[in-house]
């Protein structure tokens, strides 16, 4: 698709970028890879009261700003650019359950905290590569008019600095989802270090911790399949912008390195090279904005147009930091350079909510050809 954007939306992109320009530059982004919890507080703060960005695509009547998916793409695929490392993916994936979920009660207690700046996150993940239905482990009981939940999820996106986690777990013969505090008991985290240090993951236990139910009969596995193409969209809309971030990065540094009294850029194979990554990132965006325009239509084709986004914007984000980095040549495999940054942020993200080969397989298998069966990690 062709993406053409309002002035209104140009001028949100100019406003957040300039933000982003100063509140998440290179050097706000390595200290805040060595603080304690990743999160800076005053910037978190000042995200949600200048600009309301954690509220953005949340409806009025809850409290938020009532923008389109589309509106809050550009904001996430801004911060990808800068590798914003405050917790606004896994916040507005929060809001996104909650509101999939369909609950009026849970809406209306939950969804302003947000949208005031709570931070949220998606916990789905009970094994490594296990993103299918089949793999959900962690269980829900009843406690007379209430719900404990008990089991363990991997790799939560911002675990360890939320205040509301939305999970899933199993309870009877199917799936729902839950939200759990995170300062309730029976409620831990544990940090755990990955390849990428600008986004935090945390591993939750739950101990008959005391859960909401979210769902109500019949619409879990709906609203569980709307949350997740949410996370594919928004996280391939963050990869976007990681990854035209890189390509400017490779394009810049070959129009002023000189080898043999030219510029490097000059060259046929470097000049080729950019031209044919540049070409590859525009498919990438019209995958991804697709995929906003499916979640504001909530399109029919949204599971496919999500993990059509997915698997481009997780290969191309891939294809281009690592192109930026040979670009570079040895400078770009220092710690003090920032390529190898965005090229650990593309590896994870790559992972993060399934795999390239795990879409693939769900493509496939939508249009008839292959069972869903067999996570590939």
């Amino acid at each position: 698709m062709a993406v053409v954007l309002t002035a209104e939306q140009r001028e949100l992109r100019s406003i957040v970028r300039d933000f982003f320009t100063v509140r998440s530059s290179e050097s706000a982004v390595r200290e805040q890879m060595t603080s304690p919890d990743g999160l800076d507080a005053v910037t978190w703060k000042q995200l949600g009261e200048q600009l309301g960005v954690q509220g953005m695509a949340v409806p009025e009547a809850y409290g938020g700003a009532g923008f389109s998916h589309v509106d809050l793409g550009i904001v996430l695929e801004e911060a990808g650019r800068a590798l914003f490392t405050g917790p606004l993916l896994s916040t507005v994936l929060a809001a996104e359950a909650v509101l999939a979920a369909g609950d009026e009660g849970a809406r209306a207690d939950l969804l302003p905290r947000l949208a005031e700046g709570a931070v949220g996150t998606l916990a789905v993940l009970d094994r490594p590569g296990g993103w299918a239905d089949p793999d959900v482990t962690t269980r829900a009981e009843p406690q007379g008019a209430s719900w404990t939940v008990t089991g363990r999820k991997l790799h939560v996106p911002d675990g360890a600095v939320s205040d509301l986690v939305v999970t899933t777990a199993r309870c009877g013969d199917g799936t729902a989802l839950f939200a759990v505090e995170t300062g309730a008991p029976g409620v831990s985290v544990e940090t755990v270090p990955t390849l990428d240090p600008t986004r935090r993951q945390g591993h939750l236990t739950f101990a008959a911790a005391p859960a909401r139910l979210l769902t109500t009969p019949g619409t879990a596995d709906a609203a569980i399949a709307c949350t997740l193409s949410a996370a594919a969209v928004y996280l391939a809309t963050e990869q976007l912008g990681g990854a035209a971030r890189a390509l400017e990065m490779a394009i810049d540094y070959s129009g002023t390195r000189h080898q043999y009294g030219r510029a490097i850029g000059s060259f046929q194979a470097i000049k080729h090279l950019c031209a044919d990554l540049a070409a590859t990132l525009e498919s990438a965006r019209s995958a991804a904005y697709a995929g906003l325009e499916a979640l504001d239509l909530e399109a029919p084709d949204l599971p496919l147009t999500a993990s059509a986004a997915k698997v481009f914007c997780s290969e191309t984000y891939t294809a281009v930091t690592a192109a930026c980095i040979q670009i570079h040549g040895a400078i770009a495999t220092t710690w003090e350079h920032p390529a190898q940054l965005y090229f650990k942020r593309a590896k994870s993200s790559a992972l993060l909510f399934g795999s390239p080969a795990r879409h693939r397989q769900l493509l496939a298998a939508a249009l008839g050809f292959a069972s869903p069966t067999g996570d590939p990690r």
